[in-house]
């Protein structure tokens, strides 16, 4: 995989999740299949269990959690600390800790996964942004909802 891979193998490793689970009390589509649906927030699972293969150019999560982020310039702007899951199926946001030393004065900002990249040289991961440090300062903040789910 070149040093910058243009979006795709996040966006091919990202895709979709297998449906685990179905919550019974919301209503499905008749034409939606289980692989359709994603997971569900449900007590049971409601959908027969389904194996899939890995793909050697799937990404696992584990890979990208901690990850450093890059600019263009080869410079740290960040570091990925979770993924946000739409339907329980498709990767929409990429939560980056952003600024402050030492675990301090940090903030987290999402971004779009169509525009990082990702790359694996000699068993380094890293994700790249075409951005610099003031831009990610001046990006719309995100915070952790508080309660309990």
């Amino acid at each position: 995989m070149s040093k910058y891979s243009i979006l795709g193998a996040l966006t091919l490793a990202c895709i979709s999740i297998p449906a685990l689970a179905q919550n019974s009390a919301q209503p499905t589509a008749a034409a939606a299949s289980p692989s359709d649906m994603g997971m569900r927030m449900a007590d049971t699972a409601t959908v027969k269990l389904k194996y899939v293969t890995v793909k050697p150019a799937d990404v696992m999560s584990s890979k990208l959690l901690g990850t450093t982020v890059y600019n263009n310039k080869n410079e740290n702007v960040g570091e990925v600390e979770d993924l946000v899951i739409e339907n329980g199926k498709t990767i929409t946001g990429v939560v980056v800790s952003v600024g402050g030393f030492l675990g301090m004065g940090e903030r987290y900002v999402v971004l779009d996964p169509s525009t990082l990249a990702i790359s694996n040289k000699d068993g380094k991961w890293a994700v790249h942004a075409d951005t610099d440090k003031d831009t990610l300062k001046n990006a719309p903040k995100f915070e952790y909802s508080k309660k309990k789910i």
